[in-house]
Parts: structure tokens; sequence; C-alpha cells
């Protein structure tokens, strides 16, 4: 944890809070996202993290979703407690059958490209030790997404305490507001701090609407459904998950079925858990938390993001090297040969220029049974360099 010392010299833990609001500047916009800021802005920074110190960050219609997960990422390697404010609007890729957070930029026939998948978040948040990442929700859904949300298949993965709320589309015409947040932010300024359970319990009975979905998951998987206020309890959860509970259970037949038929959010939530219980059971870096980034970096690319699938499997790699792995270790090897064959298939120029630097490094490290490869980087590299982005 990082620690800050005090004037009186007592020890604290620094928390981060990281404010996401996000809608796009278009018609497609359904929710007033950015309007929760300034009320949350002049919230002392120890309420929205609960610690005595505090790092904010502010991110306000962010453009970018490479962007966007490269503060999410910074965020989530603070040692300290990390919690994660979020409102905006959910879209459903009918490709892929996965959520994602649009951006200021995001359009239907764009979404792929300009909003940030929903499991770019929480592949993220797996990585951290549990119990130590909170989520706070504001959110509304459009129409497909909403009915992938009200069947359950949202969430932000096993470890996380989850609070928050999920309306369907507001009517034609119509912009939404981030109530939810702004009851939090209105007693926080009112000088109250009470534990997040009752804050969401006074908010979820605020802010509606009726057929909202109201999120609870206070130390474990699970989730409150829609309720009256005085029917929202958020009691800890003890009990495990079922794919946890058996240990000698293999979870990789279900994971591939649910791949295999499409189901690539419920996939990829099983290997976070499996990931997470690594993390917990083995540490950062053993043999059995590296498994289940592999497992996650492939069901990605059967999820046809080459994108993130490359991300993971160099992530893989540069784990493999980091404990001592020879860069001529066929794990090792195999893992870059999987995030080079991911960047070819890449599609957006300027996505593939973000990610050409790691991989060059890589390549250098780990050449590979293949001659040639590190020339062939360079080859596309110069050959993208007059291909515009992709709008």
């Amino acid at each position: 944890m990082v620690i800050t010392q005090q004037d009186n010299g007592e020890q604290t833990v620094t928390g981060t809070a990281l404010l996401l609001a996000a809608a796009p500047a278009n018609k497609s916009c359904l929710i007033d996202a950015t309007s929760v800021l300034p009320a949350l802005a002049a919230v002392p920074p120890s309420a929205l993290t609960g610690t005595a110190a505090a790092t904010v960050v502010e991110l306000a219609d962010p453009v970018d979703p490479q962007t966007v997960l490269t503060r999410i990422r910074t965020a989530a390697a603070a040692p300290g407690p990390l919690v994660l404010y979020v409102t905006g609007q959910l879209h459903l890729d009918h490709r892929q059958q996965l959520l994602h957070l649009a951006l200021a930029r995001t359009t239907p026939s764009t979404l792929r490209y300009t909003a940030l998948p929903w499991h770019w978040l929480t592949g993220e948040l797996a990585l951290r030790r549990p119990d130590t990442t909170t989520v706070v929700l504001d959110l509304v859904a459009d129409g497909d997404a909403w009915g992938q949300v009200r069947g359950g298949g949202f969430g932000v993965g096993p470890g996380v305490r989850l609070f928050g709320r999920v309306s369907p589309p507001p009517p034609r015409r119509s912009t939404a507001a981030p109530g939810y947040l702004k009851t939090y932010a209105s007693i926080w300024r009112n000088g109250h701090r009470p534990p997040l359970a009752h804050l969401h319990a006074q908010a979820a009975g605020e802010a509606g609407p009726g057929d909202a979905v109201f999120l609870a998951v206070d130390g474990g998987p699970g989730s409150v459904p829609p309720a009256p206020p005085s029917a929202v309890p958020v009691p800890r959860q003890e009990a495990a998950p079922v794919a946890e509970a058996r240990p000698d259970a293999d979870p990789h037949p279900a994971i591939l079925a649910a791949a295999q038929s499409g189901r690539h959010g419920e996939a990829a939530a099983i290997a976070a858990m499996w990931e997470s219980t690594a993390l917990r059971t083995h540490g950062a870096g053993s043999p059995e938390a590296l498994h289940w980034l592999e497992v996650r970096a492939d069901l990605v690319r059967l999820a046809r993001d080459p994108g993130r699938s490359c991300e993971l499997w160099m992530a893989a790699a540069s784990a493999r090297l980091a404990r001592g792995q020879a860069a001529d270790t066929e794990d090792v090897e195999a893992a870059v040969d999987r995030a080079h064959h991911q960047w070819e298939q890449l599609g957006d120029p300027a996505q593939a220029r973000a990610l050409a630097a790691s991989l060059t490094r890589l390549r250098r490290s780990v050449p590979g049974r293949r001659p040639g490869a590190l020339e062939a980087i360079g080859r596309r590299i110069s050959a993208l360099e007059d291909v515009p982005a992709m709008p």
C-alpha cells in the first residue's frame, strides 16, 4: 500500500478515485453524464475514496478507448484502495455480443472502434488484489444492452465491491440525468459519511426509475435485482460461486462452450473469476495466474478483438520473462508469436501503430523460431505510415 505520513505523525493509506463520465456528443446521447462531475468535484477527495489521503483522476467525455484503458490501467496499478465512479451509457456490439461504454465520438456504426469494451475495464480490475476495489455506476443502457443487463449479463467481476444503477433508455428525444450519483454527492457535501451500502439504498430510493436495475455487491459475486429501497440490503456474501466451490471441476469446457456460442461476456467473466482465485491463492506471476491470463487472451481472440488479445499475450510473455523464463522457452515464444499474429490482424492503423513499439521491444528479446519476424513488424509499420486512421 502507498503510505502517506501526516503532520501529526500518523500513517494513512492513500486511496485513488477515478471519475469517468462519458456520453456521445451527438444524437446518440442518452444521458447528460458530465453533469455529475461538478457535484463530485465539490466533495472532499477523502469522501470519494474512504481514506484520509486521496488521489482523484477525472475523465470527462474522453474520445479514445485506448486512452481510457491506459488511465484505468494506471489507476488499477495503484497499491491502495481504488474506487471507480462511472456514469454514461451502455451499448451492445451485435457482432460480438459484448457490452461497450460509449465515448464522445461513439455512433452506432463506429461502436467497435470508438467505445470502451466493458470487458477491458473488468479485465484490469481482475488483476487487483481482491477486496481493494469498489465500483459505483450510474448508467443508461440502450435497448439491446438493456436486454442483456436485465438478463444478468452485466457485472464487474469477482472480488470487487459494486454499487450502482442501470436504467433503461429514456423516452425518445429526452436525456437521462445521473441522479443516482448526484444523491451520493449531495449527502457527502452535507458532511455525512455513511457506508456505501447505506448511500446506495438512499440513492436507489430517490433516483428511480422504478424499472431500473440496482446492483449491490459487497465483497462477493452477485447482485440485488430491482426492488424498493427497503428491500435492497447489502450483506457480505460468504458463499463462493459455484465454479469456485468445486476446485476439482474443470471450468475450461464451460468457458469454451460459452465462447463458441457467442456468449463472450459470460466466458470472460468465468475466466476472470478463476484468474482472481489464482492470484489470491498463488500470487501474481505464478504459473496458475499466467495460465488464466493466457486463457483470457485467447477468449478475446475468439471475441474478435485482436488489439486487446495482442496486449494480453504481450503481458503474458513479459510476465514469463520477468519470472526468469528464457527467451527461447516454448511458452514465451508461443505468447509472443500469438501477440504478433493478433497484431497482424488489426485493421485499424492507429491501433496497430500504438501497439507496434511494445511488440517490437518484445521481438528484440524473443525473435522466435521463424526468421524475419522483427523485420516483418518494420515493414508493416512503414506500410501503415500513409494509411489514415479509421473513423
